[in-house]
């Protein structure tokens, strides 16, 4: 079944070393994705996603001009960051690891990602939800973002490991064929 991400209610932050001492967070405020399920055995399920790399933000304009730059993900050429599950395995009661493809600026790469089986619930519409937590890192020099500059006191200014976190609440889409049939019974049923 066919679920699209919920992205009025979903995340996608990452975070990097500063100086080797500090933590910088930020988030892309501009994403969407499908995700097809299998509800009965999750790892017969397959994802999607796009991100907007300009949508980066870390709460420093400078900063997030120099990401969104040729140093880094060069948005304005590469617009977008994409990836595309190729298989999911169980890795324990409610875990799971999503591998597929992830593009970022012209280089692809497989990676794989831990996502947590939050549960699932209706909204007061009868919209049907499921929430997962995804998490994984990455180097980014296997993706060509390069740019870093050595520190007097050894080190660099730029941490090379990205940790990732994806908060995802998904919503069902409704099946066409189902709509279909319910949208023709409602013109053939008299109403009394």
């Amino acid at each position: 079944m066919a679920w699209n991400i919920d992205s009025a209610h979903s995340s996608v932050e990452f975070s990097a070393k500063h100086m080797m001492i500090s933590t910088v967070r930020g988030r892309f405020t501009e994403f969407n994705g499908t995700v097809n399920l299998n509800e009965k055995d999750l790892t017969g399920s397959s994802v999607a996603w796009t991100l907007q790399a300009a949508s980066l933000t870390t709460g420093n304009e400078q900063r997030d001009g120099h990401l969104r730059s040729g140093d880094f993900l060069d948005a304005e050429t590469y617009p977008t960051i994409t990836f595309k599950s190729t298989r999911v395995e169980r890795a324990g009661a409610d875990r799971y690891t999503i591998y597929g493809d992830l593009t970022i600026k012209d280089v692809t790469r497989e990676v794989s990602f831990q996502a947590t089986d939050e549960g699932q619930g209706k909204d007061p519409w009868g919209n049907t939800h499921w929430g997962f937590t995804v998490t994984g890192s990455l180097n980014r020099k296997e993706f060509g973002l390069n740019w870093n500059v050595a520190l007097e006191t050894g080190g660099v200014l730029v941490g090379e490991q990205i940790k990732i976190t994806l908060d995802v609440e998904l919503v069902a889409v409704p099946e066409p064929v189902a709509a279909e049939v319910a949208e023709k019974e409602a013109v053939a049923t008299p109403v009394a």
